[in-house]
């Protein structure tokens, strides 16, 4: 047992029902701004494509107008899933010989070797091409039914409004302050008086402003969303990153567009599942199951055999791609992302996945348009041999693992989760949860888990029964891990579902999470 464990609580997150739509997300006012759009007439896609938005402005260090991800849409006339791939790519001016290793150790999310003066770690030069704007737009396009310039009216009113000062933002604020003071538009906005922002006790609430987002957004409104690549909004990122130093230029945004793809796709037990493949943990979590499909499970809860199980699956995949694809240990440290998910009332499901990589990202908001921006360039392996090191305009492997499972002629449930390389493992056995053992979303979410995504323990929650603790003891090495609101030791996931007895819709967010939850259309 670990000598320090401080939690003596148990938690609990309601579940959310509606015949209608719901949006279930780690931020519950971006979910009320999609379940808006859904009121309005919209479909999943639109209220995804708001909520995404919405998100910059609540939630804006985990994800953004600066960032990047994948979506995955289930349409329910078509019986079909389509992937929109909003991933990093490299600066096609980028050089690998600018980047050299100085000896030691990264402490930031992945204990990669250290670049000269961390320049993959934070600043102008850490930044990927930014996916998210025409990501989400070209989602819109192709599956929506409302303008952009409809689903980007909330996250203008929430940017205008500002972010309430609470003890979550304040502890966000506080545990990168080192970082968030390095660069003086960052400090500007989150370190304004030199310290994180506390609202006094007893009184009301104090708001922080993103200065330039809401002003940013207003141009995309009027503009319209490829004005972020080739127009005013464009011409300010540009002349921003290179008064800073760094090497993103109007070619690379220009020849930014997201690619709408196939989704890879496996049968387990009776279920169709998808994900987004490619450079994403969407194929280790098809190897898993792979694995998984090959034992036995008892219904009801998952026993100390499941576990081992999930142990020894999760272990041996982590193995090989750790092994062909570059990526090592970033179980020390926390990660940033969100993920979320929408249901309509005609049963089209949307999974989405964006982040910022890192904790606030680069940890450098543009000066001009108020943007916090990526570090994508941190996905990438320092170590010239690996085949995940740095290439000009190259795309990189990426943790997210956005997933959405069909059953029979329906979508049953749409998942995902943020946390760096604890995300596969929470999707996997949520889906487990689901799939071999027949919980409900509301036991599947509030069920222990276990963490095995590389490292050399496995991390246990101790609240498993003591005959899971013993069994997973007696095979390999384990940390008892609690689950607790900081740091995010197993991820956040959070999922809508399909109940295929009555066609009630669910949802449900990570239980830990302060600002998590599912919104429900009355």
């Amino acid at each position: 047992m670990s000598d320090h464990i401080i939690q003596n609580w148990q938690v609990r997150k309601p579940l959310a029902r509606s015949k209608g739509g719901i949006v279930a997300t780690q931020n519950k006012i971006a979910g009320a701004a999609g379940v808006k759009i859904l009121n309005a007439g919209g479909n999943a896609v639109d209220a995804a494509v708001a909520t995404g938005l919405a998100l910059a402005a609540v939630e804006p260090w985990n994800s953004g107008i600066g960032g990047v991800g994948f979506m995955l849409v289930y349409l329910a006339r078509e019986k079909k899933v389509h992937v929109v791939d909003f991933g990093p790519i490299s600066p096609h001016n980028l050089n690998p010989a600018d980047f050299p290793l100085t000896g030691g150790f990264t402490t930031d999310l992945f204990t990669w070797p250290t670049v000269k003066d961390d320049r993959n770690v934070h600043g102008p030069n850490s930044i990927a091409v930014p996916g998210h704007v025409d990501g989400l737009a070209t989602a819109l396009a192709k599956f929506g039914t409302k303008s952009f310039a409809d689903v980007i009216a909330p996250a203008i009113d929430l940017a205008d409004q500002g972010i309430a000062v609470d003890w979550y933002l304040t502890l966000k604020i506080a545990t990168t302050a080192k970082e968030l003071s390095r660069y003086p538009s960052t400090r500007d906005v989150w370190m304004r008086d030199g310290y994180p922002a506390v609202t006094p006790p007893g009184a009301p609430l104090l708001r922080l402003k993103l200065k330039g987002l809401a002003d940013t957004m207003r141009k995309l409104q009027r503009n319209g969303p490829r004005d972020y690549y080739e127009g005013e909004v464009a011409n300010l990122i540009t002349k921003d990153i290179a008064a800073l130093g760094g090497i993103i230029d109007a070619h690379d945004l220009k020849n930014y567009h997201a690619r709408i793809v196939a989704p890879l796709e496996v049968d387990y037990r009776g279920a169709r599942i998808a994900f987004a493949g490619g450079l994403t943990a969407g194929p280790t979590m098809a190897r898993v199951l792979d694995s998984l499909g090959r034992r036995k499970f008892t219904d009801g809860k998952p026993d100390a055999d499941a576990f081992v199980a999930y142990a020894e699956a999760l272990r041996e995949a982590y193995a090989d791609r750790l092994q062909t694809m570059g990526e090592i240990d970033d179980s020390k440290n926390p990660g940033c992302t969100t993920h979320f998910n929408v249901v309509d009332s005609e049963g089209n499901m949307v999974a989405l996945t964006q982040t910022l990589l890192s904790v606030f990202g680069s940890r450098l908001v543009l000066p001009t348009t108020g943007i916090l921006m990526n570090n994508g360039i941190m996905w990438f392996d320092p170590r010239p041999d690996s085949p995940n090191y740095f290439a000009p305009g190259k795309r990189p492997l990426t943790n997210m693992c956005p997933v959405i499972a069909r059953r029979g002629d329906h979508g049953w449930f749409a998942i995902g989760a943020s946390g760096g390389r604890k995300i596969m493992p929470a999707v996997m056995q949520i889906s487990s949860f689901l799939i071999d053992h027949g919980m409900s979303l509301e036991d599947a979410f509030h069920q222990p888990r276990i963490d095995a995504s590389g490292g050399d323990t496995v991390g246990v929650d101790p609240r498993h029964p003591v005959e899971v603790r013993q069994a997973l003891g007696a095979k390999f090495p384990t940390n008892m891990t609690e689950l607790v609101v900081y740091p995010t030791n197993f991820a956040c996931p959070s999922s809508v579902l399909r109940d295929p007895a009555t066609g009630e819709h669910q949802g449900i967010s990570d239980v830990m999470s302060p600002w998590s939850g599912a919104v429900a259309q009355a």
